[in-house]
C-alpha cells in the first residue's frame, strides 16, 4: 500500500442546483440545496484513500460545526487526520457551488485554510519524509506551496502540484514539482507565453494538461499523447479534477507508467461525475479497475 500525503484545503461545500445561473443583479429559483464535505485537499485525500492508498491529510479546520463534519468525514473514509488541527476563533473553509447548465461555478472562502502556513508544515516534516508522494493544491497560501516544493525536493519525494484554483506560480515551484496537472485554463495562466503544445514539450513527462471530456494530454519526449476520457452520463462534475489527481498519484506511486496512470485517473474521474457532490461519486479501486 503506497503512502500519500495530501497538503491542502478542507472545506464544506454549500451546493445549489438550478436550471441556469443568475446574471448580475438577477434572482432565479433553485431546485435543491445540500451541504457536503469538500475542499480540494480533502477531496483528493478521500479519493486516494478509496483507491487503496494509506493517506495522511495535513490541513486546518475551524472550531465550528463544519470543522467537525470535515474531520468525521475524513475519518469515515479512512484518512489519517492526526495532522488536521482546529484553529481557534476561526471558521472552517467553505465553497459555494452553483450547479447549472451542465457545469459548476464555485466561490471559495478559505477560512482556516489560510493557516496552513510554512511554519505549520515545518512541524510536520517527519510525516512528509515518510511518504511515497505528496499532493498539493492552491487553496492554501502561496508561500506554503513554495515551501513544500523545496522540502520535497530536498527529501527526494515526488510532488504532484495541482495548480488550482488558477494563479501564477513561481518558476522554482514548477521546476521542483515532479508532476503538474493544470486544466486548459490553468495552463494558459501558468505558461502565458507558450501554446499548450510548446508548454508540453518544455516539460516532458511532467506536465499533464487535463481537457475535460476530451481526456488528458502530455508529451513523452517523442510525441504528444492524448489519453481519451471515458464517456459517461454526467450528474455533477464537482470533484472530477480532484479524483483525477488522486488516482494519478496512487498509480504513479505504485510504479505504473505515466500513460497507465493517466488512463487510470481518467477512468476514476469519469466514475466520479456520476454521483452528487465532490466526493459523492468518488470510486473504490475495484470499480476503476473493472472499467479499464
Amino acid at each position: 500500500m503506497v503512502k500519500i500525503c495530501v497538503i491542502g484545503s478542507c472545506a464544506v461545500d454549500l451546493v445549489v442546483t438550478s436550471d441556469r445561473r443568475p446574471g448580475a443583479g438577477e434572482t432565479v429559483l433553485g431546485e435543491s440545496f445540500r451541504i457536503v464535505p469538500g475542499g480540494k485537499g480533502a477531496n483528493q485525500a478521500v479519493a486516494a484513500a478509496r483507491l487503496g492508498a494509506e493517506v495522511v491529510m495535513i490541513g486546518r479546520v475551524g472550531e465550528d460545526n463544519f470543522g467537525d463534519v470535515i474531520l468525521n468525514n475524513l475519518k469515515l473514509n479512512g484518512v489519517n487526520t492526526s495532522h488536521v488541527e482546529a484553529a481557534p476563533n476561526l471558521e472552517s473553509g467553505t465553497a459555494h457551488i452553483v450547479l447549472a447548465e451542465g457545469d459548476n461555478s464555485i466561490v471559495v472562502v478559505k477560512g482556516a485554510n489560510d493557516l496552513v502556513t510554512p511554519e505549520y508544515i515545518r512541524q510536520k516534516l517527519n510525516v512528509i519524509q515518510e511518504m511515497d508522494i505528496v499532493l498539493i493544491q492552491q487553496e492554501i497560501p502561496e508561500d506554503t506551496v513554495a515551501y513544500v516544493s523545496h522540502i520535497c525536493t530536498q527529501a527526494g519525494i515526488p510532488l504532484l502540484l495541482n495548480p488550482a484554483p488558477a494563479r501564477e506560480v513561481d518558476p522554482s515551484v514548477i521546476e521542483h514539482a515532479a508532476y503538474l496537472t493544470p486544466n486548459e485554463h490553468e495552463a494558459a495562466l501558468l505558461f502565458g507565453g507558450l501554446s499548450p503544445a510548446q508548454a508540453l514539450r518544455k516539460y516532458p513527462n511532467k506536465l499533464i494538461i487535463t481537457e475535460g471530456a476530451q481526456g488528458a494530454r502530455y508529451y513523452n519526449g517523442r510525441e504528444e499523447v492524448l489519453v481519451p476520457a471515458y464517456k459517461v452520463e454526467v450528474v455533477d462534475t464537482t470533484g472530477a479534477g480532484d479524483t483525477f489527481n488522486a488516482a494519478f498519484a496512487v498509480s504513479i506511486a505504485e510504479g505504473k507508467s505515466i500513460f497507465e496512470s493517466v488512463r487510470f485517473a481518467n477512468r476514476a474521474a469519469s466514475l466520479s461525475v456520476a454521483g452528487f457532490g465532490a466526493q459523492g461519486g468518488m470510486p473504490a479501486r475495484d470499480e476503476v479497475e473493472a472499467g479499464l
